[in-house]
């Protein structure tokens, strides 16, 4: 029930585009790309099987005349295409006026940095998915001491997991400051 054939999504690294994409495509169909597919040979192809979730937009070299294309195949095929980017497509580097002017009028979803309450419930799902009972002593230390970012919840839960199984030790707050202590912020919390 869109209300055009494209909808942009936007928002930070970690804050759960490449999820949703993934929840879209599963319900569906749709095929799924990234922004270095994207050549002028290659649009036909992309939407040939209907929807189409193209990530990272504009990429390293947009090739502009093949989004041109893509967006206008995808309206004349009914199709759908979801395109992720990490910034609004007014800010994307385009120089093709046609192009510019069909982005401009495109739906923009913008997620944001998920506040403390929704990274507090990811981080509960998280540990238990992973079958581990962290108290709210712990998932509160964890809130005041991390980015804000899906991704970097995942690595965190992931780490001490690990640890924890290896070391054979409760996840209680002084282990999980242990934990943060002993690693590089990119190390655990990746770019964010």
């Amino acid at each position: 029930d869109w209300p055009s054939s494209t909808v942009i999504l936007t928002g930070p690294a970690g804050s759960g585009k490449s999820h949703l994409v993934e929840v879209w495509r599963q319900s569906s169909g749709a095929r799924r790309a990234e922004a270095p597919a994207l050549t002028r040979e290659a649009v036909p192809g992309l939407i040939a099987s209907g929807n189409l979730a193209l990530e990272d937009l504009p990429g390293e070299a947009l090739d502009e005349t093949a989004l041109f294309h893509l967006l206008n195949l995808t309206r004349q095929a009914a199709a759908k295409l979801l395109i992720t980017a990490t910034l609004n497509p007014a800010h994307w580097p385009v120089r093709l006026p046609d192009l510019a002017s069909r982005l401009r009028a495109l739906p923009v979803v913008t997620l944001g940095v998920p506040d403390d309450s929704l990274l507090r419930g990811v981080l509960a799902k998280l540990f238990a998915d992973r079958q581990l009972t962290v108290d709210d002593a712990v998932l509160s230390y964890l809130l005041a001491r991390m980015p804000r970012s899906l991704e970097a919840a995942r690595r965190i839960t992931a780490e001490i997991d690990a640890r924890a199984l290896t070391e054979r030790s409760e996840i209680n707050r002084a282990f999980v400051a242990r934990v943060l202590g002993e690693f590089h912020a990119p190390d655990l919390f990746g770019d964010d």
